[in-house]
Formats: C-alpha cells, structure tokens, sequence
C-alpha cells in the first residue's frame, strides 16, 4: 500500500508552487481577453494557397477603414484577425479586401472566411459580469452540497471541512490552468473565450465528482475501520479509489488531446483547458484534498495537547 499521505507536504510545496507562479502570471501578464468579453470582431478563415504576410494583410484590412486591427497567422495558410465592433457591410468589405489582396498575392488564390463573431463593448462587459458570477455561485453550491453529503460524518471533523477542503482543491484546479492561459496570452496572444469559461465550469465539476469519490470512501471507512487513526483510514481511502480516479482522468485526457491535437484551431485551446484542469483535478482530489483533511485533523490533535499541557 503506498503511503500517500506521509509525503504530504511535497504535495503542498509542489502545488504551492504551482498556485504562486499562476498568481505572478495573471498579476503581470493578465489574461488575453477574447472578443466575447472586451467587444470587437474576430474574423477567422484561410488562405486556399499562398498566406498573406501580417503587413499585407493589415494593409488589405486598413484599406475598408475601420481602424488598426490585430493579426494573428494560425498554421500555414490560417489566421486570426480581431478588430473594433463592425456591422455587416463592413464585414463583407473587409472580405472583400482580403480577397482582393489574396488574389493579388497569386492568380487562384482565395480567402475563405471560416467563422465571424461581432460582440459590442456592453455585451462583452455584461459577458465578463455573468462568468464571474456563475463560478462564485458554482463554488458556494459545491460547499453546501458536501456539507450536506457529509452531515452525519461529524467524527472525527465536521462535515464542513470537507467542504473546505473542497474548496481549496476547486481552487488550486482552477487557478493553475488560468495561469497557464495568463503565459499563453502573454507569449502566444492566446486570447480567453467564452469556451474557455465553459471549460473551467466543467473542470470544476469534474474536480467535485473526484473528490467526492475519495471523501466518500473515507467516510464508508470510518465507520469499517473503527481500530484505525485518521490518517490510516484516509490512506486506505486514497489507496482503494486510485486507480480508478487515475485511469478514469487518463482516458478523458486522451480523448481531449485527439481533439487538440487535430480538432481545428476553435477548439484547440478549449481542450488543452479542459485537459490541464483534468489533470491538475485528479491530482488535487487524490494528494491535495484528502491529505488537507489529514493535516487539519493533526493540527487539531496538536492544539488539544497543547492546551492539555497548558
């Protein structure tokens, strides 16, 4: 049986670090923000042969006149091309400049566009308003249902330490795939979405469902292993729900990465959020979540034998 819980605090420094870099990450880099959340457009599509340079293409887009735009080459012929808020004939006439300049470029090539957002300042704000509110309001139902789930195990912690501990885990499973994306704005312009938003909600689910696999098996142990400690019972715990939370993770991970790997570039990063959060939330449910149980119950301990000996 392997002794999860005895390299405790490995776990902490290991996932400290993590959380703090993430933390240095958002409050220098902040996140890239999308379309769906600041306003604008987003224009993506693609060249049939020969791909025009960043310069011609913000030459073609400058030409229709709706002001500077941001271009983002995505592949070889592929590109991103985000610019202000723009009704519809504006948008046909920057395909229409695109075109133009493609063609210029070489006879028989084309611009394809392949999706077009238009989201306004308002909306973006109102967008960003309601994704901080629906995770706040995630985590509140997460605490109270674990409290609930929990009620009758009062022994030897309260029901809403589990729900804590939860807690700390949803968000460690979150604040490090936001930090990855803080670097990936920062050194790859990879901007936040609302698919990312729906990535994170789903990790935060997926994060609940793996720990409430392990908080259950302790507490259906605390009452079989009356002769144990705590801690024993939380390792026995760890130790039956292992394999299954391991493999469980292993097989969605690997899905998510067929997807990002040739699922197109719209989804590319909504898997690789999906797949970190995956991956840091299994790992949270089995040395981060747990083991905070086991750590508090000993400080427990502790504080009565101090206040014993005083």
């Amino acid at each position: 049986m392997v002794q999860v819980t005895r390299y405790r605090k490995i776990y902490y420094i290991f996932s400290g670090t993590l959380i703090v870099l993430s933390l240095i990450a958002l409050a220098v880099w902040g996140l890239e923000l999308g379309v769906d959340f600041k306003g604008g457009s987003m224009l993506y599509g693609t060249f049939t042969e020969k791909a025009l340079s960043v310069d011609e293409i913000n030459s073609a887009v400058a030409q229709t006149g709706i002001g500077e735009a941001v271009v983002q080459p995505s592949g070889e012929r592929d590109v991103f091309i985000r610019f202000n808020a723009v009704d519809e004939d504006m948008h046909q006439k920057v395909l229409a400049g695109l075109a133009q300049g493609a063609q210029q470029a070489g006879e028989g090539n084309l611009f394809v566009e392949k999706s077009f957002d238009s989201i306004g300042p308002s909306i973006g704000k109102e967008l960003r308003s309601k994704s901080v509110i629906a995770i706040f309001i995630v985590l509140a139902l997460v605490i109270g249902y674990i409290a609930l789930v929990f009620r009758k195990v009062s022994y030897p912690l309260a029901s809403w330490k589990y729900g804590i501990a939860t807690l700390v885990a949803l968000f460690h499973d979150v604040i490090i795939p936001v930090g990855l994306f803080a670097v990936l704005g920062h050194s790859a312009h990879v901007e936040i979405t609302g698919g990312f938003i729906a990535a994170i909600l789903t990790v935060l689910g997926y994060s609940v469902h793996d720990s409430i696999i392990v908080f259950d098996r302790i507490r259906e142990n605390l009452m079989r292993h009356q002769g144990k400690t705590f801690e024993e019972t939380v390792n026995i715990s760890v130790n039956q729900t292992f394999v299954r939370s391991l493999n469980t993770s292993l097989t969605v991970i690997l899905v998510l990465l067929a997807i990002y790997l040739i699922g197109g570039e719209s989804v590319k990063y909504i898997a690789l959020a999906l797949m970190v959060g995956v991956g840091v939330g299994t790992y949270s449910s089995i040395f981060i979540g747990s083991t905070l149980l086991v750590s508090w119950y000993a400080w427990m301990q502790k504080k009565q034998v101090q206040s014993a000996g005083a």
